[in-house]
């Protein structure tokens, strides 16, 4: 009887869409299935009548038996996919907000895609929804000064990388998850990448190559055009919503949907980048990141030393049993002054070992194996859960027990042999330059990312283990940190299991301002699929 009384309703709806009821009024409550369930009545031709004449010539819209439906909604990780209904493929910010106007409307919910990479499980609260998918909002327009370029909300990295390298310019740009060199397509390592969009990491922070000169991705941003849960779009900047501005940064995907933003440039500070990969077997370890502690120090790694990466994973050319140390070394100059810092593990003599003595920045990516068209890039990954930690300092000790930890685990359960543990380690100096207070981000202290990543083909009856073990690694890593500091875990790479004050900040005042913001721009919690705040 509940299906037939849905059903007239949406019926009425459609027939007399002036005289119904507004359906928004029920409010299921952040980020959880709705009690509310459209299914059985929303059908596309509801969907092509009630949204098609809103939207501009140039939007699409794709169901699931269309034939690019598949396309646009496989995600990197099967995992967490949110249950989608229909696509929307924005051409212009008006479709954005004609279509959360409808989702409202009909009580959907929806959710905004560009890259599809991330990997939290918040995602799969999502069922029946709308994907508002953004990548035909990918231009770059470089301001006639060089010193800014409005970027469009649905562009990857790789293309704006190479858009900026064209005008001679660059700003910050952020990391990804990706296969290193002799692995199996199965096994990850951990770095930069082409293929994830630009703007949602940013929200999020946006680590990168260059946070040691520019600092966050977020911190380079000046302005935002936002469309918000109400399907107003608004100007947000400094002067103009400056509440949210600085919401925006730091925990943007809260709030709106940024459709385009402007953003500072850079003459980049070297045309030259010197790039190595090598690993080590698991007797070279305490030597190793005794080493890695005096690059890295407390936050002193120099910013020409944009990244030094370091991750264990499972390489059956070297051994069936132990994970290698895999480490990628990523230098803003020539090889003669990366020298200093790369000799002393070239003095652990390396099984192996590659390099790309002078290249552009531009071309980093496909010489890491992390750009469009390799591995990294396939989407429809087997299940791959990120289940990051920030940390002050390492310690080798804690180190060594989570290998054995790792080396364990996968020994003992061949499904998650794909599986790594990332250490990524940034020049800081210029996230660290910046006012902590003055955005929304809250980890400004941190000064390492660690994370332990199951990977396994996708079964359910495997999901508990993961999280389980998982989770050990993070206490592991969190008692041989510095005794005072709390946890902290990056937005970007959030398991879902984490706390609100994990992702958002330890600070009451910092959560006060963001719940009040919350409450102010989205008070019903349409934006409430991805960590959302409490």
């Amino acid at each position: 009887m509940y299906t037939l009384f849905l059903t007239f309703v949406l019926l009425c709806k459609s027939l007399f869409p002036l005289a119904s009821a507004d359906l928004d009024d029920f409010n299921p409550g952040y980020g959880h299935p709705s009690a509310y369930s459209p299914r059985a009545a929303l059908t596309s031709t509801v969907v092509q009548q009630q949204l098609g004449p809103r939207l501009s010539r140039a939007a699409t819209l794709s169901f699931p038996n269309s034939a690019d439906f598949k396309n646009l909604t496989t995600r990197w990780s099967i995992l967490t996919e949110p249950d989608i209904a229909v696509v929307v493929e924005v051409a212009e910010p008006q479709d954005v907000a004609a279509t959360i106007k409808f989702a409202n409307q009909f009580h959907l919910p929806f959710l905004a895609t560009s890259g599809g990479h991330g990997s939290t499980s918040t995602l799969h609260n999502l069922q029946h929804g709308i994907s508002i998918y953004l990548r035909r909002l990918n231009h770059v327009k470089v301001a006639p000064d060089g010193k800014t370029a409005r970027i469009g909300g649905g562009i990857i990295v790789h293309h704006l990388v190479e858009e900026l390298a064209a005008h001679g310019k660059t700003t910050g740009n952020g990391s990804f998850p990706s296969l290193p060199f002799g692995s199996s397509s199965s096994s990850l390592a951990t770095t930069m990448a082409g293929c994830p969009g630009f703007l949602s990491p940013a929200l999020g922070g946006g680590f990168g190559r260059y946070m040691g000169h520019f600092g966050l991705i977020l911190d380079n941003i000046i302005d935002m055009t936002v469309v918000l849960a109400d399907g107003s779009i608004v100007a947000v900047s400094k002067d103009s919503h400056s509440d949210l501005y600085w919401g925006m940064l730091g925990a943007g995907q809260n709030f709106g949907i940024v459709v385009e933003a402007t953003f500072k440039l850079y003459d980049p500070p070297t045309d030259h980048w010197f790039f190595a990969e090598m690993q080590f077997t698991q007797d070279k370890l305490e030597a190793y990141f005794e080493i890695k502690i005096g690059i890295v120090g407390n936050g002193t790694q120099p910013k020409e030393l944009a990244s030094v990466y370091t991750t264990f994973f499972l390489n059956p050319e070297i051994s069936a049993t132990d994970p290698v140390i895999d480490l990628q070394f990523n230098y803003a100059g020539s090889e003669a002054e990366a020298a200093p810092y790369l000799r002393p593990f070239l003095l652990l003599n390396p099984t192996t070992f590659k390099k790309n003595a002078s290249i552009h920045y531009s071309q980093t990516f496909a010489a890491a194996g992390q750009d469009i068209g390799q591995p990294l890039c396939y989407e429809g990954f087997e299940s791959i859960i990120l289940v990051p930690l920030g940390l002050q300092v390492y310690n080798t000790t804690a180190n060594r027990a989570v290998y054995n930890l790792f080396k364990d685990f996968i020994n003992e359960n061949p499904a998650f042999n794909g599986s790594f543990v990332q250490f990524e380690s940034y020049a800081v100096e210029g996230m660290k330059s910046v006012d902590p207070a003055s955005t929304a981000y809250p980890h400004r202290d941190d000064n390492i990312l660690v994370a332990f990543d199951p990977v396994y083909p996708f079964n359910p009856a495997h999901d508990s283990l993961a999280y389980e073990i998982a989770n050990k690694a993070r206490d592991i890593w969190h008692a041989g940190d510095a005794p005072w500091r709390k946890r902290t875990a990056y937005l970007n790479y959030a398991a879902g299991d984490e706390t609100v004050e994990q992702l958002y900040g330890h600070e009451s005042w910092r959560l006060e301002k963001l719940r009040a913001l919350k409450k102010k721009y989205d008070p019903k919690g349409k934006f409430g699929f991805y960590n959302p705040i409490r």
